[in-house]
């Protein structure tokens, strides 16, 4: 049974992973789903909001407390389904971001014996601020914030610059590797070389 393929783009916020994704869906060549860490947090949120819409918590929760409580277990099924999505024999664009070290070992935990295309979606500090102000809707500072924590790699199976090539091109570029038929070791082989941020 041959398992879909999983490509993991590796970036910050802002980075281009969605604008290359959506290249991605829209060429013919092969087909590819797209599942995205955001819709899964926004789901969550349409599910409280439409199950109980007259919650009123007795108790002020703190954001890190929410964070700590919903955030691995929201990440979790999100890459679960990526591995779901493989085993069924479809194509996945995995967005998301990945910057500390236990959500990488859970990735190449549920990924092992999967074919996961490691891409690494460059972008520099300063156009990555530039974007951020550019877009209105991410808080300033948060792809600095990610930077250290997410580029922590020495090699990836293809390396796509977002200042530097268009989404169309990126998108371009890693077909062309799968079409090459070399097989995807990067991501089994790779370990953090710090715990992030």
């Amino acid at each position: 049974m041959q398992k879909g393929i999983i490509v993991f783009l590796n970036g910050t916020s802002s980075s281009g992973k969605s604008s290359i994704a959506k290249k991605l869906l829209k060429q013919t060549a092969m087909k590819f789903q797209h599942v995205s860490v955001d819709d899964f947090f926004q789901g969550f949120n349409d599910f409280v909001d439409h199950k109980f819409p007259n919650l009123e918590p007795a108790n002020e929760v703190d954001q890190n407390t929410v964070a700590q409580i919903i955030f691995d277990p929201i990440i979790s099924m999100c890459y679960s389904t990526i591995k779901l999505f493989s085993e069924m024999g479809v194509n996945v664009i995995m967005d998301t971001v990945v910057d500390n070290e236990k959500w990488f070992k859970t990735c190449q935990e549920l990924f092992s014996g999967h074919p996961t295309l490691f891409v690494g979606v460059i972008c520099s500090k300063e156009e990555l601020a530039r974007r951020e102000q550019a877009r209105g809707d991410r808080a300033i500072g948060l792809a600095n914030a990610q930077f250290d924590g997410v580029y922590t790699f020495e090699k990836y199976d293809v390396e796509v610059n977002t200042e530097e090539l268009s989404p169309e091109a990126c998108a371009e570029k890693i077909l062309k590797f799968i079409r090459s038929g070399e097989t995807y070791s990067t991501f089994e082989q790779s370990s953090k070389k710090s715990l992030g941020v």
